[in-house]
């Protein structure tokens, strides 16, 4: 499902909730080893992800976020996906909760974001909701998120100093408690370009892994 593949890398479009492998090879660094700094997110700044899909071991799509615009509270962007023709938007806070993703709305957010200052054994947790109102989609969600580490991370983008997030989230279906799913995501964020490099997916559905994806940083960068 496209938008639980870019749930794994941050980059929802929006789509209901529920729904010949080779072996991973050790990413290559580009030239852009050498991380340029990006801490505060500015209007053309992007990053782009090849989306991995670990159950099938194929790349499921390659997703691109660019900021359109900026104010004191929200982060707008534009999603572009290869092969697609047009793109989606989404809209965070500026510590990286979805709050709206096409017809999706998060309130207050999703959840997903950071909480700063990250320091390793830092905790928190969330109650949100999120709606789709041209579906008549309304859900609870509920979760915590812990930093567990800092670790270094080399993608094809570059090699990065992240804070490695993990992130435990059910979602219940507001009509019908009984429908929920749960969601667990491990998130390596690298404050040098205020972004994530690296992040998994694993969607759990009655008990049953129902996708299972890893995003990785392919290149980003400010125009």
């Amino acid at each position: 499902m496209l938008r639980n593949a870019l749930i794994a890398c941050g980059l929802l479009l929006a789509a209901e909730p529920l729904l010949a492998q080779s072996g991973p090879t050790a990413p290559t660094p580009t030239e852009q080893s050498v991380v340029a700094p990006m801490e505060q997110a500015q209007i053309g700044d992007h990053w782009t992800y090849e989306v991995r899909d670990e159950i099938a071991g194929t790349i499921k799509a390659t997703t691109t976020n660019t900021v359109t615009d900026l104010s004191a509270s929200e982060v707008s962007t534009s999603v572009g996906i290869v092969g697609k023709p047009s793109a989606g938007y989404q809209t965070f806070d500026r510590s990286w909760n979805l709050t709206s993703n096409g017809v999706w709305r998060f309130s207050p957010n999703d959840g997903t974001g950071i909480r700063l200052p990250l320091a390793v054994g830092k905790t928190w947790s969330f109650k949100t909701s999120e709606t789709n109102s041209s579906a008549d989609i309304s859900s609870k969600r509920s979760g915590s998120s812990k930093v567990v580490a800092q670790e270094s991370v080399t993608t094809r983008a570059g090699i990065f100093d992240t804070f490695k997030i993990e992130t435990s989230v059910q979602v219940q279906n507001s009509k019908n408690p009984t429908q929920k799913y749960q969601v667990s995501t491990q998130t390596w964020y690298a404050p040098l370009i205020n972004h994530w490099v690296k992040r998994t997916y694993v969607m759990r559905f009655e008990g049953r892994v129902r996708e299972n994806t890893v995003a990785e940083l392919v290149e980003y960068g400010r125009r």
